[in-house]
């Protein structure tokens, strides 16, 4: 009989990270199902999985899907009330799962929820993905509490409450499988990064609301697939954000922002190429080029309703960096 909540971690040549976090996953989530979804990996990730945790249900993608199209396909073949998707470089901690359900029970408008995310190797700081509940400003910029840009704070528990946030971490992504499906998924043209807060935005313009419990802790690596410095990682971040917000924001905003969005875009590839290399510069100028080829199909799937307040901090940018 399945249980009310499914684990799912997604793996793709990972089996140094299961080696590492699985044991902690299945210690800690005896009232959960546990899946693997395995996008086609050519290591002996399988082999590991069926020998050591004979418990952990696999499920084998035909191909490496990316992060949004590898849970698209897999999450299918799952049966439950809630799903937490969970990166392979996640440690969990005792507890982490009642706080989220319980939040979910409580609120039935909540569709989604993440814990408090903090560093794996640097454990009284707060983790880029996520850490205290993801936000937006009103150039669309994803931050979160805990966390603006590259600067994290240290954790003092000044985020143990549990609030309305706008996005939730795709790190350890709680969320109800009936609101998953009501929106098809995530995008799988993003391939990876920002399909979590695309969902997030989509469920927010149906006036669903995404929430942070500090009630639950887990401690995040970062970069397990793709490295913070990889010029990859600023294109898909990049073009994804663009996409994002052709989806999801009210046409008079979408005029003014993207267009603004497109000349900020262009000093960041200045800025990046002087910090992390031509490469990041090239990939910021194939971004705009991605996210032109994707425009028409990004524009069939705007909502019919986009709500008008969606950042919690103006110019933050400007702020930060001037």
């Amino acid at each position: 009989m399945s249980k009310k909540l499914a684990v799912v971690i997604l793996n793709w040549n990972g089996k140094n990270w299961l080696e590492k976090f699985l044991p902690s996953v299945i210690h800690f989530s005896q009232d959960a199902d546990v899946y693997v979804i395995d996008n086609l990996s050519t290591d002996d990730s399988l082999e590991y999985l069926n020998t050591n945790f004979p418990t952990v249900k696999i499920i084998k993608n035909d191909k490496n899907y990316g992060f949004a199209g590898g849970y698209n396909v897999g999450l299918k073949q799952i049966k439950t009330e809630y799903f937490c998707l969970l990166n392979s470089d996640v440690e969990v901690t005792e507890n982490w799962i009642n706080p989220v359900i319980e939040l979910f029970e409580k609120k039935p408008e909540v569709s989604a929820i993440q814990p408090k995310v903090l560093s794996y190797n640097n454990k009284n700081h707060f983790e880029f993905a996520g850490a205290g509940g993801g936000l937006i400003d009103n150039l669309g910029y994803p931050y979160c509490r805990g966390r603006v840009f590259d600067d994290v704070e240290e954790d003092h528990g000044q985020y143990n409450d549990e609030t309305e946030i706008f996005w939730a971490s795709g790190c350890c992504f709680f969320i109800r499988s009936k609101d998953f499906w009501e929106q098809n998924g995530f995008d799988e043209r993003f391939f990876a990064h920002q399909e979590e807060i695309d969902l997030c935005w989509r469920l927010i313009n149906t006036g669903k609301k995404i929430y942070y419990t500090g009630k639950s802790t887990v401690y995040h690596v970062g970069g397990g697939t793709l490295n913070k410095q990889s010029a990859q990682k600023t294109y898909l971040n990049i073009r994804n954000n663009l996409s994002m917000m052709l989806k999801n924001l009210p046409f008079p905003k979408l005029i003014e922002l993207i267009f603004f969005r497109l000349c900020l875009d262009g000093v960041a590839g200045i800025y990046f190429g002087f910090k992390y290399g031509f490469p990041h510069l090239w990939a910021v100028v194939r971004a705009h080029f991605g996210f032109y080829a994707q425009l028409p199909g990004t524009w069939k799937l705007r909502q019919k309703k986009q709500i008008d307040h969606f950042y919690q901090s103006k110019w933050l940018i400007f702020k930060h960096f001037l």
